[in-house]
């Protein structure tokens, strides 16, 4: 993916042969305003191409810019970037075809519409949501049947064309496993383990631990067919247990069907929590504390079948408790609610690593990590990067962006690909085999699993145990929107900062205390390390609350960091300084220069 550093030579030329790029023929092809017209009217005012025509000039003070020929290049790099990007070819997009095999829709994802009593949708009102998506008609959204209070979020978003970096449709995931396979058993188990542990600190996740919910856990994951986490030596170990994976598209299968699963790099070394969800993020002046609000254990829902059966029909949930004493990220549940309601996470993240160390001030010193050893001002004896480009401010201005951009892409495989069933529907197939004696295709590691059973024996149902009170967000599984935040910001961090930095003085949190942390001794933890975790905890995160299945999150790490690739190569095309790209570790752990 090398691009060539730009400059006027080095700019694409573009032709105004028909069939090709001309400014007459890219704005007259396009169904918008032309540029005049806009401004003339957002300006009120007639605007002539005439210099010296219905406009003042101002006056050079300092020798003469050519403003025509800025002009004329900054129309080039977007025509340039434009064609860069539609150039970038259309993967295949293969469904699992569970919405097609299942008449009642089983498969598919209808929280927020009308179910029956045993949580099956309204076909009429299932069939006006999928008119919408394919009609992608706004007054066919407006008229999509709902089962209660709750909406649909952001159902339109992915429709947006975005003007930075590539589009939706041009990033491929595999598809997710379907209903009735041992895969989509085995994330199940997992959840339901999660579940239990919800309240177990996370220093027992360590290969000494003698937690036996966690050796229970462990156990029983190594026993199931096709579990996709990962693994030492081929087992799920205590240490691996929980930890996060990333899923790509195999690319050599050009039918688009196979995964590839990987751990990325740093994620299973050290404490299970990054340090940038421990250490303090300094900001100006001013400092956040990292420690969190958490809910009380016990805070376990949609256990009861008909608070189940109200949330699936987007009914008001019910509430969570809290705990009044804030502390750091110690256990499962409180991972969840640091990715329930996340905070500044990421941005908070390029602040540690952008603000230098004080040694006056350890409260709210950063870490002072220097810069990707490309970046053009490391070696400069006369400047520095600022907002504009190459320096925290820009890179800030890129996370805001790649979000947007990263969830938009997200939301297209929800919405318009894949509509695939949430965790908490799932588990009330499982309820509703078990109690009802239903038939529905589920795999039997599920039915026979350990972990429904204590969760039964626990909770009196076979339904999931959520962390959330609302459940899942009303829109579908696959792929995971959080997890492409993760993925889009993790990636961007990792373009700007040396990705081989190793991190001082290393916290974790105080096992007899967790409002305070104490020192961690172990091996090294590196920037880029710790950064891929920080995406593995915020995207697991959700999994602890029940809300996603693994995959949902590993392939929309994976979406992220594409999109966040397909950004830095647009904006490279933008640059006058002498720049070779950016180069950093993608989370399959190859090398990449953009």
């Amino acid at each position: 993916m090398q691009l060539e550093p730009n400059s006027d030579q080095d700019s694409p030329k573009l032709k105004s042969s028909p069939g090709r790029f001309s400014r007459r023929s890219f704005l007259g092809r396009s169904s918008l305003l032309t540029a005049a017209s806009f401004v003339a009217g957002v300006t009120g005012a007639s605007l002539s191409g005439k210099q010296g025509g219905d406009t003042v000039q101002a006056k050079d003070i300092v020798g003469q810019f050519d403003y025509n020929k800025w002009r004329e290049k900054a129309y080039k790099v977007r025509v340039a970037a434009a064609k860069v990007n539609q150039d970038v070819p259309i993967p295949p997009h293969p469904t699992n075809g569970d919405e097609e095999k299942y008449p009642n829709k089983i498969g598919s994802d209808s929280r927020g519409l009308p179910h029956n009593k045993l949580g099956e949708v309204d076909l009429k009102a299932y069939d006006s949501l999928t008119k919408a998506v394919t009609t992608q008609n706004h007054d066919d959204f407006e008229k999509v049947i709902l089962g209660g209070s709750r909406k649909l979020v952001n159902a339109q978003g992915p429709l947006a064309i975005s003007l930075e970096g590539c589009n939706a449709v041009q990033i491929a995931v595999p598809p997710p496993a379907t209903l009735a396979s041992a895969e989509r058993a085995a994330e199940a188990v997992e959840l339901y383990w999660q579940a239990l542990l919800r309240d177990v600190p996370f220093h027992k996740l360590q290969n000494n631990t003698s937690d036996r919910l966690v050796l229970a856990a462990v156990e029983e994951l190594n026993q199931l067919s096709a579990f996709k986490g990962p693994k030492l030596n081929g087992r799920v170990t205590p240490q691996t247990l929980f930890r996060g994976s990333v899923t790509y598209v195999d690319k050599n299968d050009k039918s688009g069907r196979t995964a590839k699963h990987v751990t990325a790099p740093g994620v299973l070394e050290g404490p299970h929590i990054s340090q940038f969800a421990l250490l303090n993020i300094p900001w100006g002046l001013q400092y956040i504390p990292p420690v969190i609000r958490t809910s009380l254990p016990g805070n376990d829902f949609l256990t009861d079948y008909e608070e189940w059966l109200n949330v699936q029909n987007g009914g008001t949930p019910k509430s969570l408790k809290y705990d009044p004493v804030r502390r750091y990220v110690f256990t499962i549940r409180d991972l969840s609610e640091f990715s329930h309601a996340p905070g500044a996470t990421f941005f908070g993240a390029t602040l540690i690593l952008g603000t230098g160390r004080n040694a006056n001030d350890p409260l709210s010193g950063g870490i002072g990590a220097p810069f990707n050893p490309g970046n053009p001002f490391v070696k400069s004896k006369t400047q520095q990067g600022g907002n504009g480009s190459f320096a925290l401010g820009h890179l800030q201005a890129l996370l805001n962006l790649g979000s947007s951009r990263a969830i938009r892409a997200a939301y297209w495989q929800k919405y318009y690909v894949h509509r695939i069933l949430r965790p908490e529907a799932y588990g009330g197939l499982v309820h509703n085999n078990i109690v009802n004696k239903t038939q529905y295709p589920i795999h039997r590691e599920i039915l026979n699993s350990k972990a429904v059973a204590q969760s039964f024996s626990k909770f009196g149902s076979y339904l999931l145990p959520h962390g959330f009170p609302e459940g899942s967000p009303i829109h579908s599984s696959y792929v995971g929107g959080a997890a492409s935040i993760a993925g889009v910001s993790a990636t961007l961090i990792k373009a700007y900062f040396d990705e081989s930095f190793v991190i001082p003085n290393p916290v974790v949190p105080d096992p007899n205390d967790p409002t305070k942390v104490i020192p961690y001794t172990g091996e090294p933890l590196t920037v880029g390390g710790e950064l891929n975790k920080l995406a593995a905890n915020y995207t697991l995160g959700r999994g602890h609350g029940g809300i996603h299945w693994r995959t949902d999150g590993s392939a929309g790490l994976a979406l992220g960091e594409e999109i966040a690739i397909s950004i830095l190569r647009d904006e490279r095309l933008g640059y006058n300084e002498k720049f070779n790209g950016f180069t950093f570790t993608k989370f399959d752990g190859t090398k990449i220069t953009v």
